[in-house]
């Protein structure tokens, strides 16, 4: 579901930390379901005595957002819950202490451009790929958190976007600024761990201090700390209020009856 693995940050410099790469692993479309969602966030959270945090997927896909099918089976209170995990996953990456890396390894649309928003660099497979905030599309509503970090990364392209429910190939995704880089398919990993190791190699304090200034816009979409709690059910009853329209639950069994 979730594989592991441990990166020198500097292979001419053995014990000068490691890179933790997080590759989503759930056949067959790396689905977002609770289970997934709660193992990245203990792993993101284990991982910030490392020296930085690499995300990546499965060539061809990275994630093809929440496991919809299972979501469909799920009461409104199941719903809730899994709401709860996919705001905390969103937390955990934009306050992690580490930098954070994604290898968007292929199709990343929904949930997974989700994830991607909140990351400190994207590096993207070309091809024909697709990325973006598609919830419209089907009748859901990403809310202020998801549609503030989106914006964050593409300013003015973000109303028409997210309002569109566009998806979008890999140069359109680097023209708008969703992600940063772009490399053959079979490069990505290398390479975003590549960038995860320029940033290990800046001098420590001075690129952490100024990772924090440029993230207190991100952070400051997750509201006060102290009212986490509150917040992070605002999140999950508004996502599963969106899910339980009766018009969008038809929607999303049609489209998924032909898959």
């Amino acid at each position: 579901m979730l594989d592991l693995f441990d990166h020198p940050a500097n292979p001419q410099a053995p014990g000068a930390g490691n890179i933790r790469e997080l590759r989503l692993a759930r056949p067959p479309v790396n689905a977002l379901n609770s289970d997934l969602l709660k193992k990245l966030i203990v792993s993101i959270e284990g991982a910030a005595k490392e020296s930085a945090i690499l995300v990546t997927g499965q060539p061809g896909l990275f994630s093809a957002g929440l496991d919809v099918r299972g979501i469909l089976t799920l009461d409104r209170e199941g719903m809730v819950a899994l709401f709860i995990e996919l705001w905390r996953v969103q937390r955990a990456l934009a306050f992690s202490p580490v930098p954070v890396v994604f290898g968007i390894t292929g199709h990343c649309p929904a949930g997974g451009t989700v994830l991607a928003i909140h990351a400190d660099y994207r590096v993207m497979a070309t091809g024909d790929f697709r990325l973006g905030l598609n919830e419209t599309q089907v009748g859901l509503f990403p809310g202020p958190l998801i549609y503030g970090a989106f914006r964050r990364l593409v300013g003015g392209h973000a109303a028409q976007l997210v309002t569109r429910g566009a998806l979008f190939d890999p140069v359109s995704g680097l023209r708008t600024g969703l992600v940063d880089e772009l490399c053959e398919p079979a490069q990505v990993t290398e390479r975003a761990l590549a960038v995860a190791r320029e940033l290990c190699a800046l001098p420590r304090e001075a690129m952490l201090r100024t990772r924090a200034l440029a993230r207190e816009d991100l952070h400051a979409l997750f509201g006060n700390p102290s009212h986490a709690m509150l917040l992070e059910r605002e999140f999950a009853g508004m996502g599963a209020d969106a899910w339980m329209v009766p018009a969008t639950q038809e929607h999303l069994r049609k489209m998924f009856a032909k898959k």
